[in-house]
């Protein structure tokens, strides 16, 4: 039908890459795939950077990796220097406010999430209408720089309404090559 696949990654801005990493492999079995840009590699900025990602005059990326998680989009972390924003969104924000993973056992993940470093906003709770078939579940979680990761299982699956014009993307599972 279309030229799209799907979803490749998502980008986020993090105040510290290797700790950031560090977080999601621990809380969401996060692997390297590789650093397209390191603190060895000449920062990049400058207008035409600016102008091409849209960056504030005078920011720079430092640091720059991409990680995969399961077998859903990748990750791709990268590091300002003249980080002109501080604070992430809020659910309620405008714009990409958090990324949902999905987990055959939430209250396994629950505890990896919290181990790691991450602060659940409320135990696991039912998902809302059309996703809350048996044995479903949901929870946020605070990562440590102050963004959102939703962790949710729906073992039993969606049911739709009428006027539904496709399915929602569940990751299959992915076979372990450890």
């Amino acid at each position: 039908m279309g030229v799209i696949r799907g979803m490749n990654h998502i980008g986020m801005t993090v105040p510290d890459i290797e700790s950031a990493t560090d977080f999601l492999k621990k809380g969401l079995g996060a692997k390297i795939s590789y650093d397209s840009q390191t603190l060895k590699d000449r920062p990049r900025g400058g207008p035409l950077v600016e102008k091409l990602l849209g960056i504030p005059e005078d920011s720079y990326i430092v640091k720059k990796r991409m990680l995969t998680i399961g077998n859903g989009p990748n990750i791709e972390l990268f590091q300002f220097y003249n980080v002109h924003s501080r604070e992430p969104l809020s659910l309620e924000d405008y714009g990409y406010t958090h990324l949902s993973f999905y987990t055959d056992d939430i209250q396994k993940s629950f505890r990896q999430m919290e181990d790691a470093g991450g602060v659940p906003l409320s135990n696991v709770h039912a998902n809302t209408r059309y996703e809350d078939s048996e044995g479903n579940g949901t929870v946020y979680f605070k990562t440590p720089w102050g963004s959102l990761i939703e962790l949710q299982t729906v073992p039993e699956g969606y049911y739709y309404p009428e006027y539904s014009e496709a399915d929602v993307y569940i990751p299959e599972k992915k076979q372990s090559s450890d």
